[in-house]
């Protein structure tokens, strides 16, 4: 391991590469490349796949466009609820279930079992469950005195619906990261805490919050990469439409609709390149947040 690079080497180690380099390539590298191509096709014929001009006119027309920005203002809402949410409840849950011994494995396996669920299924019993008429949720709102709410055909609900059904699926990933995480903290540092006087609220922002930032900052990145990529729960809970008065739609639903309903292909593109450099933006925050908190 201390021998310096030949060329024969870094050879080899490329000739064993080659196979994953080869995959990333073809699934990743390349339609990224594509995608940004495409994003300055001004005069496209799909079907020939010729190109007869280019120009920035799809992001103009993308920046004018009122349903790119409120596609924008409802992916960051969603956005800005479901991962800090999900990452307290998922921490909280996680936390007790370090605590207890019995049927831990039981418990660990039940909250894990939405996140390997279908979408689609997940969104046929949310659609009974938001049910104006004979849902669950109205059922025990009725019970503290709340009128029923249409969950699903008012333009005011429907996102919090959405928010809602993601963060009960999102939990069972969440949790098991942040098990893995509590259990890879030495317990030497619980007992020097406890021989200081420190109380379990103590333990818990002293100790726990601390050591345990690495696990939530590989949380956070995975949840705001995933929040701002959501489609499957807009397309499946609402039937393919962006919800009441688009009240749901986000940034890759408008892509979606662009490139596979309006056949806008320059702008689907160019929609997807905005949403990438957004995507990529917040990581770049995050890591640079991340390493000033391990500094301090």
């Amino acid at each position: 391991m201390q021998e310096k690079p030949t060329l024969k080497s870094t050879g080899v180690a490329l000739l064993y590469l080659a196979p994953m380099l080869l995959v990333l390539g073809t699934f990743n590298l390349y339609p990224i490349v594509k995608s940004l191509l495409m994003s300055f096709y001004t005069d496209y014929d799909f079907f020939n796949n010729e190109v007869y001009a280019y120009g920035i006119d799809n992001f103009v027309t993308l920046f004018k466009d009122p349903d790119f920005w409120l596609a924008l203002k409802n992916t960051f809402t969603y956005v800005l609820f479901v991962v800090p949410v999900s990452m307290t409840i998922s921490l909280g849950v996680a936390y007790m279930l370090t605590q207890i011994k019995t049927l831990s494995t039981f418990f660990r396996t039940i909250y894990f079992l939405p996140f390997v669920t279908s979408t689609v299924a997940i969104s046929i019993v949310f659609r009974w469950i938001y049910n104006g008429n004979f849902g669950l949720m109205n059922y025990f709102l009725s019970l503290v005195g709340i009128d029923p709410i249409a969950w699903l055909t008012s333009p005011k609900y429907a996102m919090s619906a959405m928010i809602i059904m993601a963060i009960w699926r999102g939990l069972g990933f969440n949790i098991i990261l942040f098990l893995v995480g509590l259990n890879n903290i030495d317990q030497s540092y619980y007992q020097a805490a406890k021989i200081d006087g420190a109380k379990a609220w103590q333990r818990f922002t002293n100790v726990t919050l601390p050591l345990l930032s690495p696990t939530t900052f590989l949380i956070s990145i995975i949840g705001v990469i995933n929040a701002f990529k959501v489609f499957d729960e807009v397309y499946a809970l609402f039937n393919a439409q962006p919800g009441p008065l688009k009240s749901t739609m986000t940034v890759v639903f408008y892509l979606y609709s662009k490139f596979y309903q309006e056949f806008k292909y320059g702008l689907a593109a160019a929609a997807g390149i905005v949403l990438f450099v957004i995507i990529l933006i917040f990581s770049l925050v995050q890591m640079w947040g991340s390493k000033k908190l391990v500094k301090v």
